[in-house]
C-alpha cells in the first residue's frame, strides 16, 4: 500500500499497549461506523514522522476505544513502540463529506487567520467535548482554544491550507494577559 500523504486520511491514534501479547488501544479519529472493523493494510506514522506499513491481525470493540494487534507485534515492548503513532488509511472515493464537515486529518496543520488577515496560529488538535468540538490553535509558546461552530469560523480553504474566523479578539486578547 504505496500511497501518497494526500490520499491517506488518518483514523485512529494508538494510545498505550495492553496485556501482554503485543497489543495496544487505538482511540478512533472518524465518526463513519465500523471503520476499523475489516482493516486488512494501513499506515502507521509514529510520532518521530517514520511511516511504517503494517498488517492487522484483529481489531475489537474496548468501551469507547478499541483493541488492536497487528502481525508480528508480539510483545509489550514491541506495542509501546507505537504509541502515539497515527494510524492511516487510504481516503476512499466513497467518503465524501457533507458541505461544510471536514476531515480532522485535513484541519490538523491549517493556518488560522481572523477577518483582518492575522495569524492566530496552526491548528494542532481538535478537542471533543460534550456538545462540540474545538481548535487547540498554536503560535509558538501560545494557544488559543476556537469552538468549531459555523459562528466563529467562517471559511475553510483544504487547498490554500486557510482557515478564517471571527470573534475570538477577545480569547487572542486574553492569552496575551496571563
Amino acid at each position: 500500500m504505496t500511497t501518497a500523504p494526500a490520499d491517506l486520511v488518518t483514523i485512529g491514534k494508538i494510545e498505550r499497549h495492553f496485556g501482554v501479547r503485543g497489543e495496544f488501544k487505538v482511540r478512533l479519529l472518524s465518526d463513519v461506523p465500523g471503520r476499523l472493523d475489516h482493516l486488512k493494510q494501513v499506515q502507521v506514522v509514529a510520532p518521530t514522522g517514520q511511516v511504517v506499513e503494517k498488517t492487522v491481525a484483529h481489531v475489537r470493540r474496548a468501551g469507547s476505544t478499541y483493541i488492536m494487534g497487528f502481525v508480528g507485534v508480539t510483545t509489550p515492548e514491541e506495542a509501546v513502540a507505537l504509541r502515539g503513532g497515527l494510524i492511516q488509511v487510504p481516503r476512499r472515493p466513497a467518503a465524501t463529506l457533507a458541505e461544510g464537515v471536514y476531515f480532522e486529518c485535513d484541519l490538523i496543520g491549517m493556518t488560522v487567520e481572523n477577518e483582518r488577515g492575522d495569524e492566530i496560529g496552526v491548528v494542532e488538535t481538535i478537542l471533543e467535548i460534550p456538545d462540540n468540538h474545538v481548535f487547540v490553535v498554536r503560535k509558538g509558546t501560545e494557544e488559543v482554544l476556537i469552538p468549531a461552530a459555523k459562528s466563529f469560523v467562517t471559511s475553510v480553504d483544504l487547498v490554500r491550507r486557510r482557515m478564517l474566523v471571527r470573534g475570538i479578539d477577545d480569547l487572542v486578547e486574553d492569552r496575551h494577559a496571563l
